[in-house]
């Protein structure tokens, strides 16, 4: 009875507030998706693409072919994997996420990224979403990357420890600093929680955030994490920054 009152009161919605693409803002049949032209306008990464960074390969090298990026710096992470790579449907999705008060926004992402990492998934890992200062967390309300987590973690059954890590300095956005800049930007900036062992408890962790620019932030994270004596933790994100492709930012 539950189910179907939920069920009717989502009908009630739609009808008082018809569905619309999450981008475009067209008609939609169904909620928290994308029109058909919005969604074909999306680049999903699939294989083959580097097993490390998960930068997506034009032809298959081989399944232990490496990008050159891993290859010159190789990550402290053991795996970062996103489900589309960031353009201009994926970059208005972000950015109404993180700065347009629309949560909501997490459902679709999420659903593309437990798709996305779903070889991070084995052995129930602990989802750890990339904190926010709790200033800027006031000013907009919600962390984003909670939001995804959380997300992730009713999509896959896998639990959600959003205090694991804390960002206990207020850094400048990252948007528009060099690779240099932005890791200057969020060094020293993590604090990991005193009894982290003890919440982990010997599982791996999965740092969830919206998108992988540099990787400056979440290899800034796994440092903080690898210190408390964690030492296996991968990345998801929903978007990735791939050089030649659009937006980059």
């Amino acid at each position: 009875m539950a189910r179907a009152a939920r069920l009717a009161g989502g009908r009630l919605l739609d009808l008082a507030y018809p569905p619309v693409c999450l981008n475009c803002d067209a008609p939609t049949a169904n909620a928290d998706t994308l029109c058909p032209k919005c969604f074909t306008a999306l680049r999903p990464i699939t294989a083959p693409l580097c097993p490390v960074l998960g930068l997506p390969f034009s032809v298959s090298l081989g399944p232990d072919a490496l990008s050159a990026e891993a290859l010159a710096d190789p990550p402290p992470f053991g795996r970062a994997r996103a489900a589309v790579i960031y353009g201009e449907v994926a970059s208005t999705i972000v950015s109404r996420l993180k700065y347009g008060d629309r949560p909501e926004l997490a459902r679709f992402c999420a659903r593309l990224m437990a798709g996305a990492g779903h070889q991070l998934w084995a052995d129930a890992p602990l989802l750890v979403p990339v904190p926010l200062h709790r200033a800027r967390q006031r000013e907009r309300r919600y962390n984003q990357s909670a939001e995804l987590a959380r997300a992730i973690g009713r999509l896959t059954g896998l639990a959600v420890d959003a205090d694991l890590v804390q960002r206990i300095r207020k850094t400048r956005q990252q948007v528009g600093l060099s690779s240099d800049g932005r890791q200057r930007n969020v060094s020293g900036a993590f604090a990991v929680h005193p009894d982290a062992l003890m919440r982990v408890r010997s599982r791996r962790v999965v740092l969830v955030d919206d998108v992988y620019t540099t990787g400056a932030t979440v290899k800034a994270v796994t440092r903080s994490l690898r210190k408390a004596g964690i030492d296996t933790v991968d990345v998801v994100t929903f978007a990735r920054v791939v050089i030649g492709a659009d937006l980059p930012i």
